[in-house]
C-alpha cells in the first residue's frame, strides 16, 4: 500500500488495499518498530526517529518498499545500512520481502529528527 495520490481515492480519502485494515495497521506498526531497532552508529538514535526513512510502502503482496537516506552521502555505513534495514523489516511476521532504495534528494538535515531523537542526542 502506498500513500501516493495514484493509490488514494481523493473523493473519499480511502487508501485501497487487499490487506484487511487491522492487519495493515499491525504490519505498519511492526515495520516501524523494526526500523526503530536500526541505529546510526555515529548518532545515538534510531533511523526512524532520525528521519532517515522517507517512505514506507506495504504492497498488497506484503512486500515492503522503503525509501531512505543517510545523514551524509559519504556515511561510513552506506553500504551496510540497507542490509540492516532489510534484515530488521524482513523479520516482521507477515512481510513477504523488503526492498530498500537509497536517495539523497532531498538531503537529510537535522530538522527531520523527531523530538525523541533530538533529546537522545542532547539537542532539545
Amino acid at each position: 500500500m502506498s500513500l501516493d495520490e495514484e493509490k488514494i481515492d481523493v473523493r473519499e480519502g480511502i487508501v485501497h488495499s487487499s490487506i484487511p485494515e487491522a492487519e495493515l495497521a499491525r504490519l505498519s506498526e511492526d515495520v516501524i518498530g523494526a526500523l526503530k531497532t536500526v541505529y546510526d552508529p555515529e548518532i545515538p538514535a534510531d533511523i526512524f526517529e532520525l528521519g532517515l526513512v522517507y517512505k514506507i510502502d506495504i504492497e498488497d503482496d506484503r512486500m515492503v518498499k522503503i525509501v531512505m537516506t543517510l545523514t551524509a552521502p559519504g556515511c561510513p555505513v552506506a553500504g551496510e545500512m540497507p542490509g540492516w534495514v532489510e534484515n530488521a523489516v524482513g523479520a516482521v511476521e507477515g512481510v513477504s520481502g523488503v526492498e530498500v532504495s537509497m536517495t539523497f534528494d532531498p538531503p537529510w538535515t537535522p530538522d527531520r529528527m523527531s523530538e525523541e531523537a533530538q533529546v537522545a542526542v542532547g539537542w532539545y
